[in-house]
């Protein structure tokens, strides 16, 4: 039999770390995330989906996955449908990124 689990598929590996049941609270840039994505979700907009969503995070590379954590996997797999169906360009997301980077540099620390 050919194992054919993907990278993402952990379920049963048995040299897998146990996954933590136990709760913790979010960073405030995790929390605009789960936001995103809800708004996004919305009956009202109906821009991404939960299939979206999770193939999103399946087709990220294996060394993406491992080093990402659960909300930079989301926020990836955001940007990059909403790259697939042309709601903003690479350009513009870069303009806006760089635009964000130089806000913050002015911030006074």
């Amino acid at each position: 039999m050919t194992d054919r689990r993907r990278h993402h598929d952990m379920g049963g590996v048995p040299e897998t770390d146990p996954i933590s049941q136990a709760g913790h609270s979010l960073e405030p840039w995790e929390k605009r995330v789960d936001a995103i994505k809800t708004l996004l979700s919305d009956s009202r907009r109906k821009l991404l989906t939960t299939d979206e969503m999770r193939r999103g995070i399946e087709d990220l590379g294996a060394d993406a996955y491992e080093r990402y954590s659960y909300y930079e996997r989301w926020i990836a797999s955001v940007t990059n449908n909403m790259l697939q169906k042309k709601v903003f360009t690479v350009d513009e997301l870069g303009r806006k990124m760089a635009e964000i980077e130089a806000r913050q540099d002015n911030k006074p620390l």
